[in-house]
This record gives C-alpha cells, sequence and structure tokens, in this order.
C-alpha cells in the first residue's frame, strides 16, 4: 500500500494545479471549463474526504428514527414514503434534525464555500 501521496491529496493538488497555472494561461473561452473541472475534482476529493462517515451518520440516524435496521436506500424510501402519509412530520423526535444533517451534509460535499450554508455552520 502507499503511504503518500493519498488520493485526496492528489486531487488537491490538481485542482490547485488547474487553478493557479493553468487558469491564468489559458484563452478566456477555456477559462470557464477549466474551472469547472476543478470544482469537480473538489468535489470528489471531499467525497472521498468525508462521504463515508456521513453516510454512516446518516444510516444511523435514520435506523434510529425508523425503529429498524436495512441499507440506506431502503430506510429513505421509506422515510419519504412515511412523511409523504403523514405519518412522519415536524412533530416527530428527530426527523428535523435528521433533515437538516443530511441537508447539512450534501453540502459539505458539493457546495461548502455556500453562503446559507456557511452561516448555518457559524450558527451551531
Amino acid at each position: 500500500m502507499l503511504d503518500a501521496p493519498t488520493p485526496v491529496e492528489i486531487l488537491e493538488v490538481v485542482a490547485a494545479m488547474i487553478r493557479d497555472q493553468l487558469v491564468p494561461q489559458l484563452p478566456p473561452d477555456a477559462v470557464f471549463h477549466a474551472r469547472v473541472a476543478a470544482n469537480a475534482i473538489d468535489l470528489v476529493r471531499r467525497q472521498l474526504e468525508s462521504g463515508e462517515a456521513l453516510e454512516a451518520e446518516s444510516l444511523e440516524r435514520l435506523q434510529r428514527l425508523l425503529g429498524r435496521s436495512g441499507d440506506a436506500e431502503s430506510l429513505e424510501r421509506e422515510l419519504s414514503a412515511r412523511i409523504r402519509t403523514g405519518e412522519l412530520n415536524a412533530q416527530t423526535p428527530g426527523l428535523l434534525e435528521h433533515l437538516m444533517a443530511v441537508t447539512m451534509a450534501k453540502m459539505s460535499i458539493d457546495q461548502p464555500s455556500y453562503a446559507s450554508y456557511r452561516r448555518e455552520l457559524e450558527q451551531h
């Protein structure tokens, strides 16, 4: 097994290289595409860094909320169905907390610099 650099470190360096070295040298019509590529690399890096832990936390909350074990996909379908039928609602203990945690986890991967996400982090 290789010790260093890790896949996360490689992705971080490649994204920085695109932004810092390539973008300044590109013609204006190619800059947008280079930034999109760097952002995609950053998203994959964040998924590798945090995705597994965030998914495990979500699964644990789902199992607690629904009172049974199962895989994430089936539990998420069940949660959606129970919300849709009204069996679970805003008064259900833990539901809003779970939904907010899922939203924040997704934002931490997809858009960590998004202003609303940053404000919510600062408030909690």
